[in-house]
């Protein structure tokens, strides 16, 4: 199944360029300001996001002291992945959750909230801290980066062609071009949209899969999943911001997350614990 989630992740990519191509092809120039301006954002994002994020939810360092039993948990698996051990952070929050950041192995952070620690118990944790550390090895934060560059460059397109259409020489021009202007401004958009969240779901997927690998035990993964997603959610409301890092964390984070597949950042958790459930882990 590894090989298949790599492939896929290879495709949607290929599909992500491919629609970038066809679209900034329609605007002179346009592929290249607008694969510039993602790409300047993007690279920010990518070595500046995890502090954005730990300051967000006011993470602060897990020590050694407060919780030996985390590190000592985390610094195995780190050992059986040959990673480097992260930064290990704790969040006070009422969702038990956990996320890994860091543009790279050397540079990655661990956070969980003090609702998963007291809700799960210590193979369920282990399971947990294993997927995340898999986000790490699987390098998922650079192919995150990658394909919203690619789609922020595809929206940046179409958003050019919208203008230079609205200034164009005549109404007779615009009419012409009607048809044009609706496949880059809305579909195009649209379906990029839909396949950088069909790789969100297959890197969950992937680090389901190496996670539950890692700890040797994918039913403790299957059952701190359920735990999970019964666990009360956060509003989302009050921060687009916080909306946006939905797709960290191991189980979506918000109340009035997308029931609609396509749409959402993680695959169906009965999804998750029925492929975990038939895994055979020697």
């Amino acid at each position: 199944m590894s090989a298949y989630h790599t492939v896929k992740t290879a495709l949607f990519m290929g599909a992500l360029y491919g629609i970038l191509v066809a679209v900034g092809s329609l605007f002179n120039g346009g592929i290249f300001w607008a694969l510039a301006t993602a790409s300047i954002f993007n690279l920010i994002a990518y070595f500046y996001s995890d502090r954005i994020v730990l300051a967000m939810y006011s993470a602060k360092p897990l020590t050694q002291e407060s919780h030996p039993e985390i590190h000592g948990m985390v610094k195995d698996l780190c050992g059986r992945a040959n990673l480097p051990l992260p930064k290990i952070w704790i969040i006070e929050s009422h969702n038990a959750n956990a996320f890994a950041t860091g543009r790279n192995p050397a540079n990655a952070s661990i956070a969980f909230t003090t609702s998963i620690i007291d809700l799960l118990d210590a193979d369920e944790l282990r399971a947990v801290a294993a997927h995340e550390l898999s986000h790490v090895k699987n390098r998922d934060i650079l192919i995150g980066t990658l394909a919203a560059t690619l789609a922020a460059a595809i929206a940046y397109c179409a958003d050019m062609i919208r203008w230079s259409m609205y200034w164009g020489n005549s109404n007779r021009e615009r009419k012409q071009h009607w048809a044009v202007v609706m496949l880059t401004v809305v579909f195009a958009p649209l379906i990029a949209t839909l396949i950088q969240l069909a790789i969100s779901r297959s890197r969950e997927f992937q680090a389901d899969e190496s996670g539950a690998h890692m700890c040797r035990k994918p039913f403790a993964l299957a059952s701190a999943l359920e735990k999970l997603h019964h666990s009360p959610k956060m509003e989302q409301s009050d921060s687009y911001a916080r909306a946006s890092t939905a797709h960290l964390f191991i189980s979506n984070p918000f109340k009035g997350a997308s029931v609609l597949s396509w749409f959402s950042t993680h695959p169906p958790v009965e999804e998750r614990v029925k492929r975990l459930r038939k895994m055979l882990v020697i």
